[in-house]
C-alpha cells in the first residue's frame, strides 16, 4: 500500500507539470484529489486496514495529499501569471484608447451657499454658533413661549425619540436659548445654521429635513428699525440692488411684532407670474422683535435688553438665487444637478 501511495505521488506531480491550463488543472484536480480518486479512495478504506498498517498508511496519504495540494496551488498561479503575460503582449491592453480623466470634485451647493451666507453675515458683526439637532421639549417649545397644547406647535409637528421629551428639532430656534444662557449679560450677534426635521409631507417646496439660518441680536436700544433695515442689507447683498424688500406683519410665539419678509421676484421684476404666485414678491424668512418671555428665559431683563430675531431657509435662498423647482433635488444626489454648480 506504502508504495501505490508513493506510485500515485509520482504520477500526479508529472502529470502536473503537463497541465497547461485552467482546464486541464480542473480534470487533474478531479483525477488525483476528486473523491473518487485512488488517493481518496484509501485514505477513505483506512478503517479496513489491520491496526498495524493503519498508522503507517494513514501519515504516508496525509503526506501524498498535502504534497499534491501545494502543487496544485503553485500551477494555478504559475498558469495565471503566465495567462496575464500572454493577455498583455498579444494586444489585448489597447495604448491607443484615451485616457478617464478624474473628474474633479466640487462643493454642494448646500455648503455653496451656507458660505456666501456666512460672509455677508461676518461683515455685519455676527458670528457662527452651533446648536444640537436632538433638542428636548422644553428647549424647542417651552422656553420659546410655546407652551402645551398652544395651537402653534400644530406647525411643527416632529419626530420623538423613545426617550420622553427628547425631539428631533423643529427649527433653531432653541439655538437662542442656549446662546443666550451662554453668553448673558453680554450683547449677542449670532447667527444659527443646522439641520431641522419636520413630519410633512414630501413636496417640491418642503422635505422631513432642511437646512434653517437663524439670527439673533441682543444688546441695550435695540428697535424693529435696526431688524427691518439688517434684513434690507442682506437682501441687498444676497440678492443683488435691484432687488427690493417687503415687511408684512405676522405671527411668531417668540417675537413681538414679528414680520415676514419679501424679496421682489427676479423672474418678473415684480409684475407678477407663476413663480411668485402672481404677486411680484417671494418669501425668504421670517423675523421678529423678540418676545420678552424668551428674554427672560434666555437670562436677559427684558426691561434693559432688547433684541431681534430672524430666520430663514438657505435652501429656499438658493432656489431664488438659482431658479431651483424642486427642493428634493438638493437631497437626490443626482450629477446632472449637482454639476451645475
Amino acid at each position: 500500500m506504502l508504495e501505490r501511495l508513493n506510485s500515485i505521488e509520482q504520477e500526479a506531480l508529472a502529470a502536473l507539470q503537463s497541465a497547461n491550463s485552467k482546464d486541464a488543472l480542473e480534470n487533474w484536480h478531479t483525477m488525483y484529489l476528486g473523491k473518487k480518486s485512488p488517493l481518496m479512495t484509501i485514505l477513505g478504506d483506512l478503517g479496513k486496514l489491520s491496526h498495524e498498517e493503519r498508522p503507517a498508511i494513514g501519515k504516508r496519504g496525509n503526506e501524498v495529499k498535502k504534497a499534491l495540494e501545494a502543487a496544485y496551488a503553485d500551477r494555478v498561479e504559475a498558469i495565471r501569471k503566465a495567462e496575464l503575460q500572454h493577455s498583455l503582449t498579444a494586444g489585448a491592453l489597447d495604448v491607443t484608447l484615451p485616457g478617464r480623466p478624474q473628474s474633479r470634485g466640487r462643493l454642494h451647493p448646500h455648503t455653496q451657499i451656507l458660505r456666501e451666507i456666512y460672509a455677508i453675515w461676518a461683515e455685519m458683526g455676527f458670528q457662527v454658533y452651533r446648536s444640537r439637532d436632538v433638542e428636548t421639549d422644553e428647549y424647542n417649545f417651552e422656553l420659546l413661549n410655546i407652551p402645551q397644547h398652544h395651537p402653534a406647535r400644530d406647525m411643527w409637528d416632529t419626530f420623538y425619540t423613545t426617550t420622553p421629551g427628547v425631539i428631533l428639532r423643529t427649527h433653531t430656534s432653541p439655538g437662542q436659548i442656549h446662546a443666550m444662557r451662554e453668553y448673558c449679560p453680554q450683547p449677542i450677534r449670532v447667527i444659527l445654521p443646522g439641520m431641522c426635521y419636520r413630519y410633512e409631507q414630501i413636496s417640491a417646496s418642503k422635505g422631513i429635513q432642511f437646512l434653517q439660518m437663524e439670527g439673533l441680536a441682543v444688546g441695550k436700544n435695540i428697535r424693529l428699525s435696526d431688524l427691518l433695515g439688517t434684513m434690507s442689507e442682506f437682501n441687498r447683498r444676497i440678492f443683488g440692488p435691484d432687488r427690493k424688500t417687503r415687511f408684512r406683519a405676522s405671527y411668531f410665539p417668540f417675537t413681538e411684532p414679528s414680520v415676514e419678509v419679501d424679496v421682489s421676484c427676479a423672474n418678473c421684476g415684480g409684475t407678477g407670474c407663476g413663480v411668485c404666485k402672481h404677486t411680484g414678491w417671494l418669501e425668504i424668512a421670517g423675523a421678529g422683535m423678540v418676545h420678552p418671555t424668551v428674554l427672560k428665559n434666555g437670562g436677559y431683563d427684558p426691561a434693559v435688553y432688547s433684541g431681534f430675531a430672524f430666520g430663514m431657509g438657505p435652501e429656499r435662498i438658493a432656489m431664488l438665487r438659482w431658479g431651483i423647482s424642486d427642493i428634493r433635488y438638493f437631497w437626490g444626489n443626482d450629477l446632472r444637478f449637482l454639476e451645475q454648480f
